[in-house]
């Protein structure tokens, strides 16, 4: 078995994964939504003393399965550093103690294997990874190749979610709380713009778009004087213009790309509408669509455990638990390859 840790954000994951048949034996999940939502945002070092707590918590109750295991695996890239550490030190301490190999796995890998939970890995794949601090588009070859196509240039679709959610004074986290909101509103009240729609360029561009929201805030008199309505029209005009974005950028990659499997992973994948946009998508290019479960669409330790099988089988180990760290590279963050 492997034991696999998450804490690269602000959710505390442990998971227990069966190597030889992939079965997820345990998974627990502890969010800090409740104590980040008065800041409208993650604070890094309170995630990072809440880690502390809940991770040896979580850790006490696989203790039944550590004679069996064989691995374990945490992410150590790319996340909030104070947060990363946290498991990073769980799992050098676990791996010495129980002479075990480390496998230190990258952040967005664990959300592409998100797709193979209890499965069999299927590739090469087309990817689109929509989450708190990414967009992009990865052409995933193999287990050795995943290759971006397209990135942000600057906001990622979660972050802008959460920003515009704090804006109209709705909470944290906003992306289900736009997503319900939209659903009672008119998507075609608010004449947003839709980020680089005149642009050749194969990239993504939220924060024009995100200003265009506090403008519009500002002229219905800021959040407090915002209607029920207010809010959800422009919650549906917002949502619409990420859509259509999204939409015309991925149409030119579609057009060029031969792999016939596509798949939505990362915490704003849950969004239904974008999904739905999405199938659409696919039926018109003749690509079969693939998304990971709703519960593993966030941060979770069973994607990193997923991922970590593979690896194994691969004997993709750190040579030295004790050098295990984080690693934020600009470069790695934005690069051409995970």
């Amino acid at each position: 078995m492997i034991l696999s840790i998450e804490s690269s954000c602000d959710d505390s994951s442990i998971a227990i994964t069966e190597i030889a048949t992939k079965k997820l034996l345990y998974h627990k999940k502890i969010s800090q939504e409740a104590q980040h939502s008065c800041y409208g945002g993650v604070v890094p070092e309170l995630a990072s003393r809440l880690h502390a707590v809940a991770l040896p918590e979580i850790l006490k109750e696989t203790k039944p399965y550590f004679d069996k295991l064989k691995a374990v695996a945490v992410t150590n890239q790319p996340g909030l550093g104070v947060t990363l550490l946290e498991g990073i030190a769980m799992a050098k301490t676990l791996a010495i103690l129980q002479e075990i190999p480390l496998i230190p796995v990258h952040h967005l890998k664990g959300h592409i294997y998100s797709l193979f939970i209890e499965k069999d890995t299927t590739l090469p794949l087309l990817v689109l990874l929509i989450s708190g601090g990414h967009t992009q588009v990865i052409r995933v070859e193999n287990f050795e190749r995943m290759k971006i196509l397209a990135t942000s240039m600057d906001d990622s679709v979660g972050e802008s979610f959460d920003k515009c959610a704090k804006m109209m004074g709705l909470g944290y986290p906003g992306g289900p709380l736009i997503e319900a909101l939209a659903k009672k509103g008119d998507e075609n009240r608010f004449d947003l713009p839709v980020p680089l729609r005149n642009s050749p360029l194969i990239a993504f561009s939220l924060s024009g778009l995100k200003n265009a929201v506090r403008l519009t805030v500002e002229k219905l008199g800021g959040a407090e004087k915002m209607s029920e309505q207010d809010k959800s029209d422009l919650s549906a005009s917002f949502q619409k213009a990420v859509k259509l974005h999204l939409l015309q950028k991925s149409k030119k990659i579609f057009a060029k790309e031969s792999i016939k499997d596509f798949a939505i992973v990362g915490g704003a994948s849950a969004n239904k509408y974008l999904r739905n946009a999405y199938e659409t998508l696919c039926r018109e290019f003749g690509k079969t669509m693939h998304v990971a479960p709703l519960e593993y669409c966030s941060d979770n330790a069973a994607m990193i455990g997923r991922y970590a099988i593979d690896a194994f089988e691969r004997e993709v180990f750190a040579e030295d638990p004790n050098e295990v760290d984080i690693i934020v590279t600009r470069k790695q963050q934005e690069g051409m390859l995970l």
